[in-house]
Order: structure tokens, then C-alpha cells, then sequence
């Protein structure tokens, strides 16, 4: 017999607290039993993006990876910059897989934002990787894209001018065959995001792909002139342009057998042209010659969707985790989602370490995805997953069950409003199979979500009502921005909800706090690093 009341802990992946009209799916939903758990439980609103997952600004959206991260650590993780800032200092990102594949082509083409915005990317990022390069003898492309919203708005030569210099210097030198090959205003070419203009992706791969652009003889010399050409114009709406040689011909067209580092380090508008490079099936637009290169992101982009496949820098480093606590303690765990989400309730969740923390005290369950797009089959295997994770309550042999519901989220990026709704119908019902079965054992149970996305179907403009193209609502398949739910129902009432209101800049209240919840509710004294718990007695 246990000395612990079990604890289930139920992750409703993408499901967080929209604007409650018909844009949010999860409004929209029928859910009788989210409803009831919601009237008549503590419940609050936590943080999921940004500053309280460890994101550089309250401007980037939370994504599955840092938000198990930061339940399964108890704190704030830093990501994104911090974390490339870390692997250049130390090495570690030479020492990459992704980098040494990198270094076994001859050409080596690094594409991103230039400037020192430290929002998407770091000019400094991009001088380290230079550097390496020329070191291991590599020739070297730049395609620059010029910044003009995260720094002044006509800037863009601050960054340019030295970088040229210095590739000119590699050149002088003998070092490398460095050059600029290629460039563009970041809200003109390639960095797209949400799916919201594919012509832009489609003009900066054919800018740096194909060598499609205005043409001049260094990126100086083409910025300079597109100011003169138009004075209102800023950094952020340059024209394509491409450097060319005295033929005329563009000094660096991406080809067979090079490599492509996009070195930005945010996702969110990376996703689309790293799209453009990897994937076989690509209906967003005619590439045309499509070159067969070794293409690596900064970071990971999309978890969810494994984008980009290769990345030269990996997820954080994280100790003193709510698993090691628990297994210290002596609470038996046992944990299960679905393939899609199985990484993130124990890789994840364990602060990136593969496998069990402990033989006899954990179990993990994974349920096979079914190989059919979300939208077609949107329940997907939350019944399954639900049913395994009662048996397992039920059988007396866990103190701590912990499942995550991918619905919300993976058919949430599909972008499908009806399949949506209907998944999260499947995952209400299975939310109160849950429920009825922790008041039977005496369960508490804890409902939450690692981040938004089913909230939020459809994009806003600045005011917040949805934009329209061709009189129609134009479709958001990605993350919202939104903070989620945090449910608590104690049958012992023994436990209250201390969580204090939103307040705007602050990381807390934050689903980092989960962590720490946990461990007080089974008794286990916090970790000095952690965030308080949003429970006492």
C-alpha cells in the first residue's frame, strides 16, 4: 500500500485559453466535461510562451519541447540565444553531428537574419560560423537577410559592411572563397511565418537558390542603391538582390552536394524555408531545380513536426529534474501518450535524458500513432491512451501518472476548424473517463497544457479581428500565444489553488510551476532553483 495520494497528471497538448469566440476551437467544442471540472474546481490561467518557457521575448510562441521542459525542470530553462551563445562559447556546437555533416561539403551557405537583434538570430552567431568554416577550409556563401523591425529601421549597413570586409579578408588571405551571394528584406523574402504569404518563401528561394534578383557587385553597393532608389523604403522591405560576378553571372546559386545553414535561431518564421529545402512533398510552390544539399537549422523549429531534421544546436542541459525528485522519494510513475507526444512526457519531461530515470519505479507506455493525417482521424488515440493510463491508476501500482493528449495540438496544425472541434470533443470525453476514474481511486488530478494552438484557428490583425483574404478568414495553423488552464481536483480538499492573476512582463504564474506542484503535493521538499509551487495546504 501506498503512503502517497496518486497524482495524474493530464496534459491537454495545444489547448489553451483563447479569446472564447467562434476563432477558438476549443470555445467552440462541445465539452460538457472540461465545462463541469472548470465550474466546480480551482482553476487558473499559466504562462506557456515566451519569458516563462525560457523564449528570448514574450513575442515568440511556446511550443511543446520547452513547455514539458519547463514542467519537468520546475524553473524557467533558458532557450533560443542563450543556448547558442553557450554551445559557440564552449564548442559543443562544433562537435554537433549536424556541423560535421555540414563540413563534408566543399561549399557551405549560411542564410539568416543580419543584425543584432537577438530575436531571431545574432550577427555574432554568424561570425562564429564563418570563422569555423574558413578554419576547416570551407568556401563560403552568405544570403543575407536584412533585419529593419527588431533594430532601426535602416540599419542594415552597420552589419553588412563589416561582414563584407571580412569576407573580403578571408579572400585576401587565402583562407576561403568567402562571399555574399545573395540578399532581401525580411518581410519581402523568406521569412515568412504561419503559413501567411508563400511568395515570399517562393521569391528567397529563387533569390538564393536560383540566383533570381536584382543584380549588383556586393551586398553594399545594393543596399546603398535600394535606399537611393526609394527613399521610404526600410531594411525590412528590401527587394531580392543578388551579387554577381564580372560575366554577370551570381557568385553563389545553392547546387548539388553543398550545405545550407539557416543560422536563426527562432522558429517561427524558419519553418517555411526550411520546409522548402527538406521536404520531398512540396505543394506551396514550383521550386523548380530543387539541389539535393545538407540543410541544418540553428535549433529545432517545429518538435512537433521534426523541422528542421538536422540542428547544430541541441535542447538544454537540465538537472535537479521533478523525475529525480520523485524517483528519490520513492514515487512509482508511470507515464504514457501516444508516439507523437511520447518524447515529451519522458524525454522531455526528464530534462532530455533518454529512458527510464528508474527500472523499478517507472514504467512508460507508448501508444502507436496511426499513420493518417490528424484531421482525417482527429480522436486519434486518446481513448486508447486514457484507457491504458486508468488501468494503470487502477491497479494500485503508481503513486504518479502522467499523459499527455496530442489532439489539441497536431490537429490543430492542420488548420482544419471542424477537426479540430471534433477532437476536442474526443479528448473531453476522455478527460471524463479520467476524471470519474481519480474520484473512484481518490486521485488528484491536475489538468493543464503545455501551450496553445486549437485556441486560436484562425489570424488576427493588431486589433485583434480576424484578417480576411478574399472575404474569407485566413486559417493559423501554428501556436498561439495564449496561456492555458490549470485545474486542480483534489477529492482529499486538502490542497488550495495559490495562483496570482496575469500580470503583463512577468514569467509567473507559469506552467514551470507544475513542477514544483507536484513535488508538494507528495511531500517532497523543492529543489532551492525551483519556482514555488502553485499549491499549499
Amino acid at each position: 500500500m501506498s503512503k502517497h495520494t496518486p497524482v495524474v497528471l493530464c496534459i491537454l497538448d495545444g489547448v489553451g485559453w483563447g479569446r472564447r469566440d467562434d476563432t477558438d476551437a476549443v470555445y467552440m467544442a462541445d465539452t460538457p466535461r472540461l465545462d463541469a471540472l472548470l465550474a466546480a474546481s480551482p482553476h487558473c490561467l499559466l504562462r506557456a510562451h515566451g519569458l516563462a518557457v525560457g523564449l528570448p521575448s514574450d513575442a515568440d510562441m511556446g511550443n511543446s519541447e520547452v513547455g514539458h521542459n519547463a514542467m519537468g525542470a520546475g524553473r524557467v530553462i533558458e532557450q533560443g540565444a542563450a543556448l547558442v551563445d553557450a554551445a559557440i562559447a564552449s564548442g559543443r556546437i562544433w562537435e554537433s553531428e549536424a556541423w560535421k555533416e555540414v563540413m563534408a561539403a566543399p561549399t557551405v551557405h549560411f542564410l539568416g537574419l543580419v543584425s543584432d537583434g537577438n530575436v531571431h538570430s545574432h550577427v555574432k552567431h554568424l561570425d562564429a560560423l564563418i570563422d569555423r568554416a574558413a578554419a576547416e577550409g570551407k568556401r563560403i556563401r552568405v544570403h543575407v537577410l536584412t533585419d529593419g523591425r527588431d533594430v532601426s529601421e535602416r540599419s542594415a549597413l552597420t552589419w553588412v559592411r563589416p561582414l563584407e570586409a571580412k569576407l573580403a579578408a578571408l579572400r585576401e588571405s587565402g583562407k576561403s572563397d568567402a562571399r555574399v551571394a545573395s540578399g532581401g528584406g525580411r518581410m519581402r523574402i523568406t521569412m515568412d511565418r504561419y503559413n501567411a504569404d508563400w511568395r515570399m518563401v517562393k521569391l528567397g528561394w529563387e533569390c538564393h537558390v536560383h540566383g533570381v534578383g536584382r543584380p549588383f557587385s556586393s551586398a553594399t553597393e545594393a543596399i546603398a542603391r535600394l535606399y537611393e532608389d526609394d527613399v521610404a523604403v526600410t531594411d525590412q522591405w528590401l527587394e531580392p538582390f543578388v551579387i554577381v560576378d564580372e560575366r554577370g553571372e551570381p557568385v553563389g546559386r545553392i547546387r548539388d552536394g553543398d550545405a545550407v545553414v539557416l543560422f536563426n535561431f527562432r522558429g517561427d518564421r524558419a519553418i517555411q524555408i526550411s520546409r522548402a529545402f527538406e521536404d520531398a512533398y512540396f505543394p506551396s510552390f514550383d521550386r523548380g531545380y530543387r539541389p539535393e544539399v545538407t540543410f541544418a537549422g540553428m535549433m529545432r523549429y517545429d518538435g512537433d513536426l521534426g523541422i528542421p531534421k538536422r540542428y547544430l544546436v541541441d535542447p538544454p542541459v537540465i538537472d535537479q529534474t521533478v523525475g529525480e525528485a520523485l524517483v528519490d522519494a520513492g514515487v512509482r510513475t508511470f507515464a504514457v501518450s501516444e508516439t507523437q507526444k511520447f518524447g515529451h512526457v519522458t524525454y522531455f519531461f526528464n530534462g532530455n535524458r533518454s529512458g527510464r530515470l528508474s527500472v523499478s519505479l517507472e514504467v512508460y507506455d507508448e501508444v502507436p500513432s496511426d499513420n493518417v493525417p490528424f484531421d482525417q482521424k482527429p480522436e486519434m488515440q486518446c481513448a486508447e491512451i486514457v484507457r491504458v493510463a486508468i488501468e494503470a491508476l487502477r491497479s494500485g501500482n503508481f503513486d504518479h501518472v502522467r499523459l499527455n493528449l496530442a489532439n489539441g495540438d497536431m490537429v490543430g496544425h492542420t488548420g482544419n476548424f471542424a477537426a479540430t472541434v471534433r477532437a476536442m470533443e474526443a479528448v473531453d470525453a476522455c478527460l471524463g473517463a479520467l476524471a470519474d476514474a481519480c474520484r473512484d481511486v481518490g486521485a488528484i488530478l491536475l489538468v493543464t497544457a503545455d501551450h496553445g494552438n486549437a485556441d486560436e484557428m484562425f489570424e488576427l490583425d493588431k486589433k485583434g479581428a480576424p484578417l480576411l483574404v478574399d472575404g474569407a478568414r485566413k486559417v493559423r495553423t501554428s501556436h498561439s500565444l495564449n496561456p492555458v488552464p490549470f485545474i486542480l481536483v483534489d477529492p482529499t480538499n486538502r490542497w488550495k489553488l495559490d495562483c496570482p492573476p496575469l500580470v503583463s512582463g512577468s514569467a509567473t504564474p507559469g506552467i514551470a510551476q507544475i513542477g514544483g506542484t507536484l513535488l508538494t503535493l507528495f511531500g517532497v521538499p523543492l529543489p532551492a532553483v525551483y519556482l514555488p509551487s502553485l499549491v499549499h495546504e
